[in-house]
């Protein structure tokens, strides 16, 4: 579904921040990156949802490269979702209008479908009573279900979500996790992440990255109890 292919990401001379990254993702997977803060994690999903331009290399979406001058960005980022660390929510808006706004202005759905989608998706993650309160009303575990609602609301085909619970305590983390094991059975699903645990629970694959780099992908289970390469060993030990 996407093949990341020799990408890297400077924004001056020195270290890049992506440097010459290789990743295969296939459809329905949950792929999870996992590496020390600062390791060029966060700028590597921003560059699969083309909120940066990689300076070289090639970001193959169903074989086409959406880093092209000839590819319609917004077209692509309509069929991938984004969910922050800081939830990203408009502190203006309730719940609802929050959930709605994109799919109204960037689908051209109408109001009254836009509504529906909310109300289903509130529904599915407990929330239903939360459409008229605002950001501030709300816990963190609650605001991270909404951005989660709202990226779902555009209906992608793709999740990108980057560092999706290290804002929130134990229990909202285990309830997001357990939302996310949910996704699993109808998205794929990458994230950018420090917590290894994590992704010994839920992804299919894990990408160890280190200074700008794709050290090891594996399955999860292999790159953790049978690692090749001796920088991941020393990570996960």
């Amino acid at each position: 579904m996407i093949d990341l292919i020799d990408v890297s990401k400077s924004y001056g001379p020195g270290l890049p921040a992506v440097n010459h990254a290789n990743l295969h993702v296939d459809k329905g997977e949950f792929v999870f990156i996992v590496g020390n803060s600062g390791s060029g994690k966060s700028t590597l999903l921003r560059c699969l949802n083309m909120l940066e331009t990689p300076s070289t290399g090639e970001i193959n979406y169903h074989g086409t490269d959406i880093t092209s001058k000839n590819v319609n960005v917004p077209e692509y980022r309509s069929k991938v979702g984004m969910v922050f660390q800081n939830f990203n929510l408009f502190p203006h808006y309730t719940v609802m209008k929050n959930i709605i706004d994109a799919p109204i202005h960037v689908d051209k759905v109408s109001r009254t479908e836009a509504v529906a989608r909310a109300e289903k998706l509130l529904a599915q993650l407990g929330l239903s009573d939360k459409a008229d309160a605002y950001p501030y009303q709300l816990s963190g575990g609650q605001q991270q279900r909404v951005s989660i609602a709202r990226a779902l609301a555009l209906q992608p085909r793709i999740l990108f979500f980057d560092e999706p619970t290290s804002a929130l305590d134990p229990i909202s983390t285990l309830k997001i996790e357990d939302l996310m094991g949910e996704l699993k059975k109808n998205y794929t699903v990458v994230i950018v992440t420090h917590n290894m645990q994590q992704a010994t629970r839920i992804a299919d694959y894990t990408a160890f990255f280190l200074v700008g780099e794709v050290v090891e992908y594996a399955p999860t289970t292999d790159l953790f109890s049978h690692p090749r390469e001796k920088k991941t060993e020393d990570y996960i030990t």
